[in-house]
């Protein structure tokens, strides 16, 4: 009969790429595991790992077992973990996936404080601005900012999004301001690679009247584009929890074009079928309340009403709602 220890042992070994580095993930010794990882080999009667001086390299029938063996320990995990919720206690792990600017600027400070509460939750937060899939890649849940639209997950709201076409004082100096989406024809664009042409989309614009601009700089990360349309590179269309901080010292200012860009959010997804665990419920909840209704990157900055709006800025609320965080 194969043995959960070994399967555990399998598992991190693969994970890790080597068995000294199963060993410190577990804290166990480097003989224990190379002994179970064996004892696994020898009950299945395959080499699971093809063996070098220099590295451990899954065999076919290692590649094969590994996707059943991830299963097994996670759902050994969950098991564990839901007898303890059941006593009113949070644990376990849990494997979470988020865009790299937001997760830096906002996401990790709304976690440190939920996992000081609950110290028996291990997490694993993986930030990359590629949109990864929950299901196939085994995340419990992804965290987005867009439209809300692949059907095999369950989304939670956690704030609303708002996005805005931004340029620098001196890059409107030199070029114009363009008022509508026709005089994109005479500017520069600074665009987010990972969403393409889709990206620049507004909710009046026909399709006879819409002009792409000349596209200067394609990036897939959010703090780059900020800071080429701080330099003046062109126009951004960038969300407020990126460049709420540049709207209120005036170092980018909103472009009114007269329409707006889709409706957005920032929010939690799990795999549709996959119970969602207390914990994950707890944490949904909890970066609610962190981010605030209306969120509090959008504190002390108020557009006026119409199509991308003008901005005033209020800093005496924002001051308040900073020092209240």
């Amino acid at each position: 009969m194969l043995k959960l220890d070994g399967i555990t042992s399998f598992v991190a070994i693969a994970e890790a790429g080597s068995i000294s580095g199963a060993a410190r993930r577990m804290s166990l010794s480097k003989s224990v595991v190379s002994e179970r990882l064996a004892e696994l080999e020898q009950g299945l009667g395959a080499p699971l790992f093809h063996r070098t001086t220099r590295k451990l390299s899954l065999t076919e029938d290692g590649q094969a077992f590994l996707e059943r063996a991830l299963r097994i320990v996670r759902e050994v995990e969950e098991a564990a973990a839901e007898v303890s919720e059941r006593r009113g206690q949070l644990t376990g792990p849990m494997r979470l996936s988020a865009p790299v600017t937001f997760g830096r600027m906002h996401l990790g400070p709304a976690l440190y404080p939920f996992l000081s509460r609950h110290p028996g939750i291990s997490m694993t937060l993986e930030l990359d601005d590629r949109r990864v899939d929950a299901q196939a890649d085994g995340y419990d849940a992804v965290l987005r900012h867009g439209a809300i639209a692949d059907s095999r997950l369950v989304a939670w709201v956690l704030a609303p999004s708002r996005r805005f076409l931004v340029a620098s004082p001196a890059y409107l100096k030199r070029h114009g301001r363009p008022r509508r989406p026709a005089d994109f024809a005479d500017h520069r664009a600074i665009r987010y690679s990972n969403r393409g042409i889709a990206d620049w989309r507004f909710l009046e614009a026909r399709a006879d009247e819409f002009v792409r601009p000349h596209v200067v700089l394609r990036v897939n990360n959010g703090d780059m584009m900020r800071e080429a349309a701080m330099a003046g590179l062109g126009l951004a269309l960038l969300p407020t929890f990126i460049i709420g901080e540049q709207l209120r010292s005036g170092e980018l200012e909103i472009v009114d074009v007269g329409q707006s860009p889709e409706t957005e959010f920032l929010y939690m997804a799990h795999p549709d079928g996959r119970r969602a665990s207390a914990k994950l419920r707890a944490l949904a909840d909890a970066l609610k309340e962190a981010f605030g209704d209306p969120p509090y990157w959008d504190a002390g900055l108020a557009w006026a009403s119409g199509g991308g709006g003008g901005l005033d800025v209020d800093k005496a609320a924002f001051e308040g709602r900073d020092k209240e965080r």
